[in-house]
């Protein structure tokens, strides 16, 4: 018991970026814009899904739930490093830690299986347009949602509880900003072998699984384009998938380069930057990807804004003037 409690009271140090105040200065403005844009962004884009009737529709759902995830994978990280960007102490306590890396664990396990949905659903709706209602109906839809946030539960559950065995010693001093299982195995008194070979294996399995249909569908669908007549639609189809595949590709190479690479590269000096691209990067981008180049999107968006400029004229003309 005394274990127990001295470990839940301990706090760590994340040492995050850098010491220069100037260069604080400067990464404190920059991360605040980019999570500005991010909650916005992706927050704006769920909204508008949710609003638009006409976007009622398996891949923009799936897309309003990859768009929830990425602002749930920013408000757990970017808040906090913003804090410590002027905290003299930089401290979070252990429930803190658990707490961040749930909601990083949730947001990242989520997209996964949300990627590989949307691709799922692009390969029918491109390869066998005549059977798109049948192959990805609605209850179909509702299921692999459901799988990918109680997939997404279970890992985070998984990991805490694991994470909650270990016992920590030394300097406390984490070499990132936030709190990553990597960091915190490095500081455990106790070999976290267990912890380890679990993240192999739940995460090494839900990457493979989701990586090969990704691929099995982008192939497919890329062989479908290539068949096409068209160079115009053609060219178009390419543009449109090779943005697509760019940021499944940072995301999933960032994430396999972290997480599942061999236990003998133990060092902390690429954490940071490779945390970046899954943790800043790509919930910032994916919006731009999936959304402003989409026509049914930016139409949509069209004529709510337009509603909205017609119900403000409306009031005004109904308002009784001021003489």
């Amino acid at each position: 018991m005394t274990r127990d409690n001295h470990s839940l009271s301990i706090e760590f140090i994340l040492l995050g970026f850098t010491d220069n105040p100037n260069m604080k200065t400067l990464l404190f403005v920059l991360f605040l814009v980019i999570y500005l844009i991010t909650i916005v962004g992706n927050l704006g884009l769920v909204a508008l899904i949710v609003m638009e009737r006409r976007l009622h529709t398996p891949m923009y759902i799936f897309l309003g739930n990859l768009a929830l995830m990425d602002s749930c994978c920013s408000c757990a990280i970017i808040p906090k490093m913003l804090e410590n960007f002027f905290s003299k102490d930089r401290l979070i306590s252990l429930y803190e830690c658990m707490g961040q890396f749930y909601f990083l664990c949730l947001a990242e396990t989520a997209d996964c299986f949300l990627l590989a949905a949307m691709a799922y659903d692009r390969y029918v709706a491109i390869c066998c347009p005549l059977q798109y209602h049948s192959m990805m109906s609605k209850k179909l839809c509702v299921q692999m949602i459901i799988v990918a946030h109680t997939g997404g539960n279970l890992h985070s559950v998984i990991q805490v509880f694991l994470l909650l065995r270990l016992t920590f010693c030394g300097s406390h001093q984490i070499n990132h900003f936030f709190c990553d299982v990597l960091p915190l195995y490095r500081l455990s008194c106790i070999d976290p072998y267990i912890n380890e070979l679990m993240i192999f294996i739940y995460s090494g399995s839900v990457q493979i699984f989701t990586i090969t249909i990704v691929l099995i569908s982008y192939l497919c669908i890329l062989f479908t384009i290539f068949k096409m007549k068209s160079k115009e639609g053609r060219g178009k189809a390419l543009s449109t998938c090779a943005s697509h595949f760019l940021s499944v590709s940072i995301f999933y190479g960032s994430l396999l380069f972290m997480y599942i690479r061999p236990s003998t590269i133990k060092e902390g000096d690429k954490d940071i930057t490779v945390a970046i691209f899954y943790t800043v990067v790509i919930p910032i981008l994916n919006p731009f990807i999936y959304s402003l180049r989409n026509k049914e999107v930016i139409n949509s968006l069209k004529r709510i804004v337009k509603k909205m400029k017609s119900h403000h004229i409306q009031k005004q003309v109904s308002s009784p003037g001021i003489s």
